[in-house]
């Protein structure tokens, strides 16, 4: 009863179900891991840096990655160019991010948000930088870009104010080399309160994350369905050869 297993169209169906069902298994568990490579960095990002953490030179950091990021660094130089960020929220209320270049001993500069106010960014509201040589120490955090929540992405922003913070917007306004990252002072100044540390980007369980596992699911569904149709057009195949034995069939022209 079997024997039609043996024949060229069943041996086309044995095949695209041996490669099909691996197939769709591999795909499955890759997208699953996915979800769980997201996972695991959401909770690496968003859990609490330890209370007595040492800082560590700002150059030793460098480049920001996930494993960096909210790390507190330590750098020294001098205070240059300040600029307001500006429609920033904290704690639900609006207002903007006192922004201070620190030319390092490096050479190089790194943007330095000391604090932040409420309401409009008025530099005159905003206290001017320590002068002198100082030693900074604040949290590290990646060069903002256009899709950063929060940034003012649109341009048209008065003189002395930046909506992104990342050394492609800072480029064309300082005269000087830059660090792409940040700091953020996380010790309050001049009345200023201080900015958190910002989880890095692509670790949220955002829609990507929640993609992948409904991909995940999607590829162990099309095994069930490979394999479904396997079976129903086996049962169909022995049925038909069955009701043929048992002259149920009427014989073919």
């Amino acid at each position: 009863m079997h024997r039609f297993l043996l024949t060229p169209r069943w041996w086309g169906i044995n095949v695209f179900v041996a490669l099909a069902v691996p197939f769709c298994l591999f795909m499955g568990s890759w997208q699953l891991g996915r979800f769980e490579d997201r996972v695991d960095s959401h909770r690496e990002a968003s859990a609490e840096r330890p209370a007595d953490q040492v800082a560590a030179p700002l150059d030793s950091l460098l480049p920001v990655d996930k494993t960096t990021s909210g790390r507190l660094a330590s750098t020294a130089g001098e205070y240059g160019d300040q600029l307001l960020v500006p429609e920033r929220r904290l704690d639900g209320r609006s207002g903007f991010y006192v922004l201070t270049l620190l030319k390092t001993d490096s050479g190089k500069a790194v943007p330095v948000v000391r604090g932040w106010l409420p309401g409009a960014a008025d530099p005159a509201k905003a206290p001017a930088p320590p002068t002198g040589r100082v030693e900074v120490t604040g949290a590290l955090q990646a060069s903002e870009n256009a899709g950063t929540k929060g940034v003012h992405a649109e341009g048209g922003l008065p003189a002395g104010q930046l909506g992104v913070i990342a050394a492609a917007s800072l480029v064309n306004l300082v005269a000087y080399d830059l660090h792409d990252a940040w700091l953020t002072v996380q010790t309050p100044s001049d009345g200023m309160v201080p900015v958190p540390a910002q989880a890095p980007t692509n670790t949220g369980l955002d829609l990507k994350a929640f993609q992948n596992l409904g991909y995940t699911g999607e590829w162990f569904v099309f095994v069930a369905f490979v394999l479904f149709m396997w079976f129903r057009l086996y049962r169909r195949e022995v049925e038909t050869i069955r009701d043929a034995e048992a002259g149920l069939l009427e014989p073919a022209a």
